[in-house]
């Protein structure tokens, strides 16, 4: 789910030995645009670098795509033949770390409905107004796959619901973020900005400021707000404006509803900021998901549940609700 945030980089940064230069390296990955910043390096090994990032990105684009060929779906296809499946260590922890947060947001965030993702035709780089049977619809909720249905005797996997099709989309890319910063970590570098489709990453400060993220409007191109990015926070937002279709007049993005099988109009994007630890790239990426299903009205309680301090939610009528603590963020942009 791409939500683009804005970069705002110092090009030109001084340093005690000299100028210290922000080196920038594009790619395309995960169905959208990836970029890696390695700031006080040279240019050869900024390059280098950032070579060995993007070579990881597709790796893992490979391993975890939902539907081409790939580790996940040959997993998928082996739950609906009700067969075990040769994983790796890998893929059981990502697939576990995936479970807990569904425990914790009651199954809201839940990567085991790929059956009703496909059913609305987001299994697609191209995107339709499709008209779901209601039946079908009904059948999949009915089933009530989860990721707890799954059952790991050491990197073997198997399912006890062949209703289960794994769809990592909400997930892959905050993972993304976390071993691109594993890399650059080891490389010991000063300071680097991750961008995997609008989900960024910090490492270090480039020069005497912190990095500075915008975050988009998600009802025109500009900036909404912007925020200072700190060594290992990374933020990710999940909005309703990237992968969505128009039918009737009704908004209908990626983001499903386990509970009820429908899409969700009635948020436009959630944004949360994590820190610390190992894997920032994945809670912010996978925490904004509950939040944006459980909408308006129960989000902050969402919120405190998993823990989260630094959070905005746009709703479809374009209101802003913050987080005391992500409100102390913002410097620019914000409506009043």
């Amino acid at each position: 789910m791409r939500a683009f945030l804005a970069w705002l980089l110092m090009l030109v940064l001084c340093g005690c030995g000299g100028e210290k230069h922000v080196y920038k390296t594009q790619g395309h990955v995960f169905g959208t645009v990836v970029e890696v910043s390695i700031y006080g390096e040279t240019q050869q090994h900024a390059d280098s670098l950032s070579a060995q990032v993007l070579k990881e990105f597709d790796r893992l684009h490979h391993k975890l795509h939902a539907w081409q060929p790939s580790m996940l779906t040959k997993l998928n296809d082996a739950i609906a033949r009700g067969q075990p499946f040769q994983a790796d260590e890998e893929m059981v922890q990502l697939l576990q770390g995936a479970a807990a947060l569904s425990a914790r947001s009651d199954d809201l965030f839940n990567p085991a409905i790929g059956h009703l993702i496909r059913l609305w035709g987001f299994q697609s780089s191209d995107i339709h107004d499709l008209a779901p049977d209601p039946a079908e619809i009904r059948r999949w909720v009915k089933a009530n796959p989860r990721l707890s249905d799954l059952r790991y005797e050491g990197t073997v996997i198997r399912s006890v619901n062949p209703a289960v099709m794994i769809d990592l989309g909400g997930y892959a890319k905050g993972y993304a973020l976390d071993r691109a910063a594993a890399i650059l970590r080891a490389a010991h570098v000063e300071a680097a900005l991750i961008n995997v489709g609008g989900n960024v990453l910090a490492i270090g400060q480039p020069g005497e400021h912190p990095w500075q993220v915008g975050i988009r409007d998600p009802r025109g191109e500009a900036m909404l707000a912007k925020v200072a990015l700190h060594d290992n926070e990374a933020i990710g937002t999940s909005g309703d404006y990237e992968r969505y279709f128009m039918k009737n007049g009704q908004r209908h993005p990626h983001i499903i509803d386990p509970r009820s099988g429908e899409t969700i109009d009635l948020v436009a994007s959630v944004t949360v900021i994590a820190s610390g630890g190992s894997d920032p790239g994945l809670r912010s990426d996978g925490n904004s998901k509950p939040l944006f299903i459980t909408g308006p009205e129960g989000w902050e309680a969402m919120a405190h549940r998993l823990g989260l301090k630094e959070v905005m939610l746009v709703d479809a009528s374009h209101h802003v609700f913050l987080t005391p603590a992500m409100r102390e963020r913002m410097d620019a942009g914000l409506p009043q």
